[in-house]
């Protein structure tokens, strides 16, 4: 897939002077130390409690699909040699992992991990392997906090590999049509909601018996619990007002705290979205889309279907109902937040940066590092109206090789307590103890955001880094993806 045209690269930048200036442009405010400051004095290294746990570092690593599971739900070696690179990577908070279905009907493909008693020693030889790579790699007992993200994928589920099988929690006048929604039997009744509740806090009770230190109760990127903070249109309980939109997740937590009791509860959330996005049509080329442009969306004013999202102008985030989130997950004594935003379904650009598209995707329309500062401005905002809340910052893998001079310096200045690392980790999971301990990076492994960790997934293969980690590279799926893309382009 052809880069995104007329951007400044960032692997281009041979200094942090010149990317200072190159970020100045869209994001002047954004800190960037000169160096990557090693050992015990840099803020990445400073320690911090959370619950009854003191973590040696401020480096989270952030949960990925990847994709290859068993069809009952289990990992298989791809996961497992994954979640051994996150226990090599020296973070100390592993946030999920990976994005546990809580139910059958909940997965987003018919690869993903399933919570259920039938995979419960797969989970716990997948926690066991990432806790025993850590601890031959860096020694001691304790190892890094580590959590599990519970998810059913809504909208975005597909427990078929030749078909969507959405559940939603509203009629979505665009995204509808892009699942094959028709009609309302896609739609959860209170009834079913209800249901769901008694699967989220039965998962989190198992997660609870396996080991697990927290689960992550997902709100984000379109999935399920996402969905039903933009329930504006819903009627009955779980819809139309803040407090009905959020009724699931405080019913869900009363739940999990009922059945796992003592289970640490985070919640990763899409704090803004925007209208879908997609290829613009006038500017598309076979084999080669256009950059994103929003979709029509004046038949729809006010906009109501979506979370933070401004109703008047739906291509602007509003800020306010992020707010109102946070305020909620105080109130339920959650202190554990992973800020991230809209999805990468209908508005990757703005969900995970990248130079490059995946297959279905679209061109950049803007430098993409603009969305980096769009979700760390986000992030920044919130740590400082909720400073007693542990905040985890996402985004930062389309910084390169400035990421850590960026996240050190964030950290540093109280934009977020944790900086998260996602696709960089596929790549080069070593990245966090390369930084601490030597202050040096391998530049030949630094993510430079190619999509193939997308692109293929969206092809029905596995998830993985196919251009910079050898292991994918020398899969059969290696070939089959590189096929596919050749044809696409002649598409």
């Amino acid at each position: 897939m052809a880069p995104a045209p007329g951007f400044p690269k960032i692997g281009a930048h041979r200094d942090a002077a010149s990317f200072r200036a190159h970020l100045a442009r869209v994001g002047p405010e954004v800190p960037v130390d000169e160096a990557i400051e090693p050992g015990h004095g840099s803020p990445l290294a400073a320690p911090i409690g959370v619950g009854a746990r003191r973590l040696g570092n401020r480096w989270a690593i952030q949960p990925m699909e990847g994709w290859d599971g068993t069809p009952e739900g289990n990992p298989g070696e791809h996961t497992l040699r994954r979640w051994r690179n996150f226990g090599r990577s020296g973070a100390a908070l592993i946030w999920g992992g990976e994005a546990v279905a809580v139910r059958p009907d909940g997965r987003a493909n018919p690869h993903q991990l399933l919570l259920s008693d039938s995979t419960l020693n797969g989970l716990e030889r997948l926690r066991r392997a990432l806790l025993d790579a850590h601890r031959e790699r860096f020694g001691g007992d304790s190892g890094p906090l580590l959590g599990l993200q519970l998810t059913h994928s809504g909208r975005f589920a597909r427990s078929c590999a030749d078909r969507p099988a959405p559940r939603i929690a509203y009629r979505h006048p665009i995204l509808d049509r892009r699942v094959g929604v028709e009609d309302d039997r896609a739609v959860l009744s209170d009834a079913e909601v209800d249901e769901l509740i008694g699967d989220f806090a039965r998962a989190a009770a198992r997660a609870r018996e396996l080991g697990f230190e927290f689960v992550d109760l997902k709100h984000c990127h379109g999935y399920l619990l996402h969905e039903f903070l933009g329930a504006h249109t819903r009627a009955g309980r779980y819809g139309g007002s803040f407090e009905n939109r959020t009724r699931i997740l405080r019913e869900v937590t009363a739940a999990v705290r009922r059945d796992a009791p003592g289970m640490e509860i985070g919640v990763r959330v899409s704090v803004f979205d925007l209208v879908p996005f997609r290829p613009d049509p006038g500017s598309s080329r076979p084999g080669a889309p256009g950059p994103g442009v929003p979709e029509e969306f004046a038949a729809h004013l006010p906009y109501r279907f979506g979370f933070g999202v401004d109703p008047d102008d739906p291509t602007r985030p509003d800020p306010s109902e992020a707010v109102r989130f946070l305020e909620c997950l105080r109130e339920l004594g959650i202190r554990l937040v992973n800020v991230s935003a809209g999805s990468p379904y209908y508005t990757p650009h703005i969900q995970r940066p990248a130079a490059f598209p995946p297959s279905d995707g679209y061109l950049p329309p803007e430098d993409p590092l603009a969305g980096v500062v769009r979700q760390l401005r986000a992030t920044r905002d919130l740590k400082a109206r909720f400073p007693d809340l542990l905040v985890v910052g996402s985004g930062l893998s389309y910084l390169q090789d400035y990421l850590p001079q960026v996240a050190q310096a964030v950290v540093r200045a109280g934009w977020m307590d944790f900086a998260g690392l996602g696709r960089m980790v596929l790549s080069y999971p070593e990245l966090p103890a390369d930084c601490l301990e030597s202050g040096a990076l391998a530049r030949k492994r630094i993510c430079r955001t190619f999509s193939d960790c997308t692109t293929a997934p969206r092809n029905g293969l596995v998830s993985g880094c196919y251009p910079l980690d050898a292991y994918y590279g020398e899969l059969p799926e290696a070939e089959v993806l590189a096929r596919r893309k050749v044809e696409r382009k002649k598409e």
